[in-house]
């Protein structure tokens, strides 16, 4: 997991370095079509890869993404109706037969289908209309780390060519540089404020809020501890009734249109007694940790990730446990 963590400024290189022809074929596939819908298809890691991607779709294009629950075609046996609608299944092994199925009834539906798969050939890409090789080269950690950074990575490319939007454009060719300063980044002082046995939250709001999500399960996944993932609105609608001294708290706080919101939330809770730590220079209750502006606030909201990862991966050692492989869990899952 170490390794594989530290060959994410690489892995992210592969993909912004040229524009690859499926990324580029894909996009003008959805111009073409006038797409007015996207939904997503994934599960775990890649389901949270998949939320970001909703927040940048609907900030930057203005196209709605709903996620699909893959149990309505694998399970229930249910086509939707998805005219004028494009598909993007994400999924780092293109086995799982759920995400396949309901790859495969979105494209009977009328629906453009696209793959995010880290295999040059597999079942969902090659049954999709468009297979986008993510390019993390081998992942072997159960625990999925650079191939979340390069699904979120190549569906920000197809955003950008979709889009035509230089700003975008440019973040990803500076991206891998701002990766390789993320590795540096400190969270000092987390470690001794999380209990074995206890909780946490974890907040962020938009695209923040998709590596909120990863963050708590990799909590779970590496550490065995136990973390729910909010929104920094949401928590305050009764999650917040569970904070109490010394609870601890952790909010990804982007540079974006959500920073003084993230920062509220945080300084609020940590004036009822959290242990608040954030991604933010500009508090006064909370904690600072470490984090780096790439100054556009989607590669800034994905970097977040990053310091984490060398973080939970370190911590899960100093508990004993092997985060490449987790009890009960494996590299592939084939739910139905």
């Amino acid at each position: 997991m170490h390794r594989e963590i530290c060959e994410i400024p690489l892995a992210i290189s592969r993909i912004v370095k040229e524009p690859d022809a499926q990324i580029l074929a894909a996009a003008t596939a959805l111009r073409q079509a006038g797409t007015e819908l996207i939904i997503t298809v994934a599960r775990g890691s890649s389901d949270h890869a998949a939320t970001f991607l909703k927040y940048a779709i609907e900030i930057e294009a203005g196209v709605p993404v709903a996620s699909l629950g893959p149990s309505v075609a694998s399970i229930y046996d249910v086509d939707l109706h998805l005219s004028n609608a494009a598909a993007i299944s994400i999924s780092q092994s293109g086995a799982s037969p759920d995400i396949v199925a309901a790859s495969a009834m979105a494209k009977r539906a009328g629906a453009l289908t696209i793959a995010l798969t880290n295999q040059a050939q597999s079942p969902l890409g090659d049954a999709a209309d468009h297979n986008i090789n993510i390019q993390s080269g081998p992942e072997l950690s159960v625990a999925a780390t650079k191939s979340f950074v390069s699904s979120i990575v190549a569906g920000l490319c197809l955003l950008a060519e979709w889009q035509g939007d230089e700003k975008l454009r440019a973040a990803l060719k500076e991206l891998p540089e701002f990766a390789r300063q993320a590795l540096g980044c400190k969270w000092d002082g987390l470690a001794s404020a999380l209990k074995p046995n206890g909780s946490l939250f974890v907040l962020g709001r938009g695209p923040s809020w998709a590596i909120a999500n990863e963050v708590a399960l990799k909590f779970k996944e590496t550490c065995s501890i136990h973390a729910e993932s909010y929104s920094a609105a949401e928590v305050i609608h009764g999650p917040m009734a569970l904070v109490e001294a010394g609870f601890t708290l952790l909010t990804l706080c982007a540079r974006d249109a959500a920073y003084n919101s993230c920062i509220s939330t945080s300084e609020k809770l940590a004036g009822e007694g959290a242990k608040a730590f954030i991604t933010a220079k500009d508090v006064n209750k909370s904690i600072p940790i470490g984090f780096v502006a790439t100054g556009h606030p989607l590669t800034d909201a994905l970097c977040l990730v990053i310091p984490f990862y060398m973080f939970v991966e370190s911590y899960a050692r100093q508990l004993g446990l092997n985060p490449d492989q987790p009890p009960l869990l494996r590299k592939v899952t084939r739910t139905k």
